[in-house]
C-alpha cells in the first residue's frame, strides 16, 4: 500500500477514536435484514435524541476501540457493524433506541457497547436502555423534591380545615 493510503486511513481511525473518546455511550449492533427506510428511520430517532450512528469497518473499529481503551470489543466487531454513539445530553439514547427497534424489526441484533468509559454486557445494556430520557429523569428527580413541600401543604390545609368546623 501506498503512505498516502495508509495516512488516510490512520487519520481514519484517529476520527473513530476520538468519537469513542467523546461518547458517553454506545451500542453496537448488527443491522443484516434492514431495509433502508427501517434504517433511515432509526438513524433519524438517533439524531433527533442527539445520538449519531455510523456504519464503519470491523478492522477500523477495532483499531480505533483499541487506541481508546476499550480493548474487550473486539468480538463485537465481526459481522455487519453498526454502532451509535451517545452524547453526554442523553446517555441512554442509543441503548433505548436500538432496544426499542430490535423488538419491533428481529433483523436488528445488539451485540454489545460501552457506558461511560467501561464495557458493558447486554444485561447492563438493556437496563441502561430500560432508564429514562434525561428529561424523564428530571420530571422524576422535580417530583421527589416537591414531595416534601406538598405533604405539609396539605397538612396545612387539613389544620386550617379543621379550626374553621363549628364546634358541637
Amino acid at each position: 500500500m501506498s503512505e498516502v493510503i495508509i495516512a488516510k486511513k490512520a487519520e481514519i481511525v484517529a476520527g473513530i477514536t476520538e468519537q469513542f473518546k467523546n461518547a458517553e455511550s454506545a451500542v453496537v449492533v448488527n443491522y443484516r435484514g434492514l431495509t433502508v427506510a427501517e434504517v433511515t428511520e432509526l438513524r433519524k430517532e438517533l439524531r433527533e435524541a442527539g445520538a449519531k450512528m455510523e456504519v464503519i469497518k470491523n478492522t477500523y473499529l477495532r483499531r480505533a476501540a483499541d487506541a481508546a481503551g476499550f480493548e474487550g470489543l473486539d468480538d463485537v466487531f465481526s459481522g455487519p457493524t453498526a454502532i451509535a454513539f451517545g452524547s453526554s445530553e442523553d446517555v441512554t439514547a442509543p441503548a433505548r433506541i436500538m432496544k426499542k427497534f430490535a423488538k419491533q424489526f428481529e433483523a436488528l441484533e445488539i451485540k454489545g457497547g460501552f457506558i461511560q468509559g467501561k464495557i458493558a454486557s447486554l444485561e447492563q445494556i438493556d437496563e441502561l436502555a430500560g432508564l429514562p430520557d434525561r428529561d424523564g429523569m428530571l420530571s422524576m428527580l422535580l417530583s421527589v423534591l416537591q414531595a416534601p413541600v406538598r405533604n405539609v401543604a396539605y397538612a396545612v390545609k387539613a389544620v386550617a380545615e379543621k379550626g374553621e368546623e363549628p364546634a358541637a
